[in-house]
């Protein structure tokens, strides 16, 4: 039994509690959100970590990238920045390990993770033929469906599968005018495959042995977004939108086999259609739980792509995006450092955050009122304690010359609430 078909049954399971009361959402109203589809809970039965909720009317989940390449894969590093952005308050972390002992790196991820872990399977399925000196195009249906068997089985608790990849939208694609072009790499490698057997791709001309992996362990499936736009030009063009509608119809099914499920969006998008594409999303695919990169609100931040993504993030979330995805300053670049992985979390929090304030999350300004209040107070401990990173802002008062005082270096003698403070008989002195 998975949690979708549990709560399709009318049971609120254990974990179904907990999340209910870490959201401070009644049960029953959390048992009715996962039965309708709305809100999953990634757990894989092999096993146990902090739990966390995705979906409608919970706080907004942020996800950490971290993985080797086959230019540079050391487990040790791996692991550091998983620690580290668990630290930092991430909620899951997918491995995206394409160089080295794949097998290796993921045990030693699940091992040491305390939150949900995600993979993309096509990319195991891809290293081990290119391990072999084989090429990608060489593999084989069920070679694709063994390697998500076995990282299912390993314990995975969710799982991107680039399903809505068909024929019909890669034709599309050959006709259209996009700048980026096919930027998702498990979309590329289905792609290439497609191309040269001239076939269907798989995921979907067998998704029902999918759904019966992904039931067996409760995977939720991620739907992949291999047509996401990698330019704000390209965004909500035709391939795109063709492969949502699809990813809409392969959701219900998933429903239907009580297997949980979340759909992947863009990418980059210009600001101002953000809105419009998570609407988009929940109308088509029946309030599905959202998972965005970014999404990017321009193509020109090279360097401080956290920064182009925490603005497009805030503006999803508060719109009705349920999961973000990092995005650290090596975006584009390369693959990003242990305090990189550090900053591209913090920055999707206060993403997350400000959408949660905007959604109107149980909880969320509450915690704003309260740095509000202990900065009234020029209350420092408070201060630190109420920021989402007290590290960072209690380090940063400490090179002050004035740590020791009640003011700070920004305004000195002239600090307003200090003045606002002084009685009135020493002003007259």
């Amino acid at each position: 039994m998975t949690q979708l078909s549990q709560a399709q049954a009318g049971v609120i399971t254990a974990e179904m509690r907990e999340i209910a009361e870490q959201e401070h959402i009644d049960p029953e109203l959390l048992r009715q959100k996962i039965a309708a589809g709305r809100v999953v809970i990634p757990k894989n039965i092999h096993r146990d970590f902090i739990l966390r909720g995705i979906g409608e009317g919970l706080s907004t989940k942020v996800n950490a990238n971290i993985g080797t390449s086959p230019e540079h894969f050391d487990i040790d590093e791996e692991i550091n920045k998983l620690l580290v952005a668990i630290a930092a308050g991430a909620d899951s972390v997918m491995d995206l390990s394409t160089g080295g002992d794949l097998d290796a790196i993921r045990s030693a991820i699940l091992e040491k993770s305390c939150v949900m872990v995600g993979t993309v399977p096509i990319y195991g399925a891809a290293a081990r033929l290119l391990n072999a000196d084989k090429q990608i195009v060489q593999l084989t249906v069920d070679g694709l469906f063994e390697e998500i068997e076995r990282q299912c089985a390993q314990g995975i608790d969710y799982i991107t599968v680039h399903c809505g990849v068909t024929r019909k939208v890669l034709e599309l694609l050959e006709h259209s005018p996009r700048v980026g072009g096919m930027v998702s790499r498990g979309g590329s490698i289905l792609a290439l495959w497609m191309k040269h057997h001239r076939k269907e791709n798989p995921l979907y001309e067998h998704y029902d042995r999918l759904l019966d992996i992904a039931f067996e362990h409760d995977a939720t499936l991620s739907l992949g977004d291999g047509l996401r736009p990698g330019a704000i030009a390209d965004a909500g063009d035709r391939p795109q939108i063709e492969e949502l509608v699809i990813l809409g119809d392969l959701a219900r099914r998933a429903r239907e086999r009580g297997v949980q499920v979340m759909i992947e969006g863009p990418g980059h998008v210009p600001l101002q259609e953000i809105e419009g594409h998570i609407k988009l999303e929940k109308t088509v695919c029946d309030g599905a739980p959202f998972y965005v990169l970014g999404p990017l609100t321009t193509d020109i931040g090279a360097g401080y792509d956290h920064i182009t993504a925490a603005i497009g993030g805030a503006i999803a979330a508060g719109a009705g995006a349920d999961f973000l995805c990092y995005v650290t300053p090596a975006e584009h670049l390369r693959l990003p450092t242990i305090a990189e992985v550090r900053e591209g979390v913090f920055a999707a929090r206060i993403a997350a955050h400000s959408g949660d304030i905007a959604k109107g999350i149980p909880g969320a300004a509450e915690r704003d009122l309260k740095m509000s209040q202990h900065r009234r107070e020029l209350n420092w401990e408070g201060m630190y304690e109420a920021a989402l990173d007290s590290d960072l802002a209690r380090s940063k008062r400490r090179e002050s010359e004035a740590y020791d005082q009640i003011i700070c270096t920004m305004c000195g003698k002239l600090c307003s609430i200090n003045m606002g403070k002084t009685p009135v008989d020493e002003t007259e002195k």
